[in-house]
C-alpha cells in the first residue's frame, strides 16, 4: 500500500499534470469505488464542468481541490493515476476516467478495486470521515517528540502497531515504521507505553528523517507503485531492514530477521534493536 512518501510523490506529479484542467465528463465503470455520494451517476454529474484548482494530501489520502468540491481519494493497495489521450486504449483495470476539454483524461487504475473516492463541498472534507479521525502530519509543527510520546503512552499495544494506527500519526505504513524503528534502535514488540523521553526524541527524528529522504527519492517502488507519470521511486535502494530478511544489517552485520507483529510482516535487526 502506498504510504506518505509515495502519496506525496503522486500528489506532486498530479499537480503538474492536471491543475487547471476542466472536467467535461466522468466515466465510472466500478461504482463501488465511489463512497460519497453513494451514487456513481450523481458523483459524475457533480464533477462536470469543475476545474482542478490544486492537489493536496492528508496522510495517505489524495485531495483534489476543484471549484466547488474536494475529491478525497485513497489508493489502497494498488491504485494509481495517469494522464492519457482520450483516444488511447483503456486498460481493463481502469475504473474511473476524468475526461478533460483539452482531449486528455485522468484515469484511475486499480487491479484489486480497493480504492475509494469521497466527494465533499470544499472546506468540509477535514471535518468528515475518512479524514476527520487522522492523527497529526509528520511534516507539521504539531509533530513533536512530546506529542509522539503522549500518544504512545496512552496504549499498551506493541509500538509498531501503535505507529501503524493512523489516529496516532497520519501516513506511516509498514515500510517506514520498520525503517524508523530500526534507526531509533527500538524493537517493534516494545510496549508503546514504555517509551522514554530520550527514545521518543530518537524515534521522532528517525520518523522525520526516513520520510523526508523517502519523499526526496520519490518513495519506494515495492511491488507495483509508480508515480503519476509512471516513474518508479528509488528509496527502496536505501532501506535498512524492510524486505531484507536473511541479509546482513548495514550497521552491524547481523542477519536481518522477519517476524509477524500485529498481523504485519516485520523486519528487525536483533542486535541494533534488542528486545
Amino acid at each position: 500500500m502506498p504510504e506518505l512518501p509515495e502519496v506525496e510523490t503522486v500528489k506532486r506529479t498530479l499537480e503538474q499534470l492536471v491543475t487547471g484542467k476542466t472536467i467535461e465528463e466522468v466515466v465510472v465503470s466500478w461504482p463501488r469505488m465511489v463512497k460519497r455520494p453513494d451514487d456513481a451517476g450523481a458523483f459524475a454529474d457533480m464533477l462536470k464542468g469543475e476545474t482542478f484548482q490544486s492537489i493536496g494530501r492528508r496522510g495517505k489520502f489524495l485531495l483534489f481541490h476543484l471549484d466547488t468540491w474536494t475529491l478525497v481519494s485513497h489508493l489502497r493497495m494498488e491504485g494509481r493515476y495517469g494522464l492519457f489521450q482520450t483516444d488511447e486504449e483503456v486498460d481493463k483495470h481502469t475504473h474511473v476516467r476524468f475526461r478533460f476539454k483539452d482531449g486528455e483524461e485522468l484515469r484511475y487504475r486499480d487491479v484489486r478495486k480497493f480504492g475509494t473516492m469521497h466527494l465533499f463541498e470544499r472546506g468540509e472534507e477535514l471535518q468528515n470521515l475518512p479524514l476527520s479521525h487522522l492523527g497529526v502530519e509528520p511534516f507539521t509543527d504539531a509533530f513533536t517528540p512530546v506529542h509522539l510520546r503522549e500518544k504512545l503512552l496512552r496504549t499498551t499495544r506493541f509500538i509498531k502497531s501503535a505507529l501503524l494506527d493512523q489516529t496516532v500519526l497520519a501516513g506511516l505504513g509498514n515500510i517506514y515504521v520498520d525503517e524508523a524503528l530500526f534507526l531509533a534502535g527500538i524493537h517493534p514488540e516494545r510496549k508503546a507505553n514504555t517509551i522514554t523521553e530520550e527514545e521518543a526524541v530518537k524515534l521522532h527524528g528517525a520518523i522525520y528523517k526516513t520520510l523526508k529522504e523517502a519523499v526526496e527519492q520519490g518513495g519506494s517502488s515495492i511491488k507495483s507503485y509508480v508515480n503519476g507519470q509512471g516513474e518508479m521511486g528509488m528509496f527502496q535502494q536505501s532501506l535498512f531492514v524492510y524486505g531484507k530478511t536473511g541479509q546482513t544489517c548495514k550497521k552491524c552485520g547481523t542477519e536481518v530477521e522477519r517476524s509477524v507483529v500485529g498481523g504485519r510482516g516485520t523486519h528487525t535487526c536483533p542486535v541494533c534493536q534488542p528486545s
